[in-house]
C-alpha cells in the first residue's frame, strides 16, 4: 500500500554502487577462487526484494487512504457498532443521531489516529474475528486472493473485506481489486433494493385500481338492479292500463293470450329481462375476476410482508450475537445461554457447518452435526437424536428421506424439531435466539414451526 511501505530509492542505489564497486575490486578474487559474482541488476532486484518485504503487522485503520474510510465504515460496522463506538469516544450527540450523520462522523474519526479511531480499529477487530483469524493462514497475496474469493462465494463480505485489506500481504493491487468488486456488489445490492421497492409500490398503486374498478362495478350492479326493478314497475303499470282501459276490444283482445297485444308485451319483457341478465352476468364476471386479482396481489403482498419480517428477524438476531454488551464473557454473546443444550443440525452445505458450530459454540451449546446422508451412514441418525435437545435442519439443503426420518424419529422420542428456511447462516442465528428466548420453558414443549 502506498502508506506502509517507505522506499528509498537514494539509499538503495547507494548501496548497489558500493556492491558494483567491491564486485569490481574482486573480479579476480573471485575468478581464481571459484566465486560467482552476482551480476549488478539481480543483486539490484534482491535489495529492493529485501526492502520492500511488507510489515510483519496488520495495517491500521488510519493508515488507509480517506477513500477507503467510507467503504470500510459502510460495509464493515452496523449502524448499533458504529453509534455504541462512538458514543464511547465521547460523542455525545451520537445517541440521537441519524444513521447517515452516524456514518459521516465514523468516517471523519477513521482518519484520526488520537481522535477515537483506535477504538475504531478495535470494533472492527472485535465484530470480525472469525474471518481476522481464517486470513492470518494466508501469507501471500494469492492466498489472500483466493480467501477473498471464497468469502465472496459464501456472501461473507464485510469480514472478508475488513481481514484482506488490513493483512500484511495485502499490496495495492489487490486492495484496488478488493474495492472496485465491493463497490459494484454494493451498486448491484441498491439496484435490487430498488426493484423491490418498486415493485411493491406497483403492486400497492394496482391494488388501489382494482378495488377502485370493483367499487366501480358494485356500483354498476347496483344501478342496473334499480333500473331493472323500475323498467318492471313501469310495464306492470302500463300492463294494468291496458287491461283496465275502456275499449272492449281491446279487453276482448287482452283476454286472448295469444293476441298482439299480449305477444308485444311479452316480448319486450322478455327482451328487457335478457338484456339485464346479460349485463348482470358480465358485471358479476368481471365483479369475481377483480376479487380473484385482488385476493392474489394481497396473498402475494403478504408473503413480501411475511419475508421482510423474517429476514429483519434474522438480521436483528445476527447484530444482537455479535454486538458485546457489558456483562459478557468478550466473545460477542453473553455467558452461559444455552448450557447443557444439544443442539443436531441435519443436512446443510459442508462450507457452513464450521460457521454455525462456532455460533452455537459461542452461546454454550453443544454443536452436532449429521450431513443428511450424503456421506455419512443414515443409521447413526437415532443414537444422534436420542443425545440432543433440539434438532434443526435447513428445507433447501436436506433430502426428503432424512427430513421424514428425523420427524419420526422426533415423535418417537418425544424431542422437538425446528426446520429452517434455509442453509445460510441467518436463519440458524434466529433460531439460536429463540432457544433463548424460551430457554426458561421446557424444551420438549417448543413446538415445531414450518418455514414461512
Amino acid at each position: 500500500m502506498p502508506d506502509r511501505i517507505l522506499f528509498d530509492q537514494t539509499s538503495i542505489g547507494s548501496s548497489l554502487s558500493s556492491f558494483s564497486s567491491a564486485g569490481s575490486g574482486l573480479q579476480g578474487f573471485g575468478h581464481n577462487r571459484g566465486i560467482r559474482l552476482i551480476p549488478e541488476r539481480e543483486l539490484a532486484r534482491q535489495v529492493q526484494d529485501t526492502f520492500a518485504r511488507p510489515p510483519h503487522r496488520r495495517t491500521k485503520l488510519w493508515e488507509f487512504g480517506t477513500n477507503l474510510h467510507c467503504s470500510i465504515i459502510g460495509t464493515c460496522l452496523s449502524t448499533a457498532d458504529l453509534r455504541q463506538t462512538l458514543i464511547k469516544i465521547g460523542l455525545r450527540e451520537a445517541d440521537t443521531a441519524t444513521e447517515h450523520e452516524l456514518h459521516a462522523s465514523g468516517v471523519l474519526i477513521a482518519g484520526k489516529q488520537h481522535g477515537g479511531a483506535k477504538l475504531l480499529h478495535q470494533a472492527l477487530d472485535r465484530r470480525h474475528r472469525v474471518a481476522i483469524n481464517q486470513f492470518d493462514r494466508a501469507k501471500m497475496v494469492a492466498e489472500v486472493r483466493a480467501l477473498w474469493g471464497e468469502a465472496v462465494q459464501r456472501g461473507e463480505i464485510p469480514g472478508a473485506y475488513w481481514a484482506a485489506l488490513t493483512h500484511p500481504a495485502t499490496d495495492d493491487t489487490l486492495v484496488r481489486a478488493i474495492f472496485s468488486e465491493v463497490h459494484m456488489l454494493s451498486h448491484l445490492v441498491d439496484a435490487a433494493n430498488r426493484a423491490d421497492i418498486r415493485r411493491l409500490r406497483q403492486l400497492e398503486a394496482e391494488n388501489a385500481q382494482l378495488e377502485a374498478k370493483m367499487a366501480r362495478q358494485e356500483q354498476q350492479l347496483r344501478d342496473a338492479a334499480v333500473a331493472r326493478d323500475a323498467a318492471i314497475r313501469e310495464l306492470t303499470r302500463e300492463l294494468e292500463n291496458h287491461l283496465t282501459r275502456g275499449h272492449g276490444d281491446v279487453v276482448e283482445a287482452s283476454a286472448d293470450p295469444k293476441s298482439a297485444v299480449w305477444e308485444s308485451l311479452a316480448a319486450d319483457l322478455k327482451r328487457r329481462v335478457e338484456i339485464s341478465e346479460s349485463r348482470r352476468r358480465r358485471a358479476e364476471a368481471q365483479l369475481q375476476e377483480s376479487r380473484s386479482d385482488l385476493a392474489a396481489e394481497r396473498y402475494a403482498r403478504a408473503a413480501i410482508e411475511r419475508r421482510e419480517s423474517q429476514l429483519q428477524r434474522e438480521l436483528d438476531a445476527i447484530e444482537a450475537s455479535l454486538v458485546v454488551p457489558s456483562g459478557t464473557n468478550g466473545a460477542g454473546r453473553p455467558a452461559q445461554l444455552l448450557t447443557d443444550i444439544t443442539v443436531l443440525y441435519v443436512g446443510g452445505r459442508q462450507a457452513q457447518i464450521g460457521h454455525l458450530r462456532a455460533f452455537a459454540e459461542r452461546s454454550d451449546a453443544i454443536f452436532l452435526h449429521h450431513d443428511g446422508g450424503v456421506e455419512e451412514r443414515g443409521g447413526l441418525l437415532p443414537g444422534l437424536v436420542s443425545r440432543a435437545d433440539i434438532v434443526m435442519f435447513p428445507v433447501d439443503c436436506v433430502s426428503h428421506a432424512s427430513m421424514s426420518l428425523v420427524k419420526r424419529l422426533c415423535r418417537q422420542t418425544g424431542k422437538p424439531f425446528l426446520p429452517l428456511r434455509s442453509a445460510a447462516l441467518a436463519p440458524f442465528c434466529a433460531a439460536l435466539a429463540k432457544l433463548d428466548l424460551d430457554r426458561e420453558a421446557p424444551m420438549r414443549a417448543l413446538p415445531p414451526t414450518e418455514p414461512s
